[in-house]
């Protein structure tokens, strides 16, 4: 069985999430978040530790859709 945790991200994030995957595959923030770090830790394990570059790609995507400020 699998066990989960927690991630708390502001209300409003939520809010601009919940808006950005209207007509999308997602179907829940939640389902969106766990793409996204599975999508990041497989090219982690794939590649080995992340470049500069890689990071500030991640890291640009993140805050595109609205992680990061």
């Amino acid at each position: 069985m699998t066990e989960y945790t927690t991630v708390s991200i502001p209300k409003d994030l939520a809010g601009r999430v919940e808006e950005t995957i209207e007509g999308t595959s997602f179907q829940s923030t939640s389902d969106l978040v766990r793409f996204l770090l599975r999508s990041i830790v497989i090219q982690h394990q794939k590649e080995g530790e992340l470049t500069e570059a890689e990071f500030e790609e991640i890291t640009e995507q993140l805050r595109g859709l609205g992680y990061l400020e």
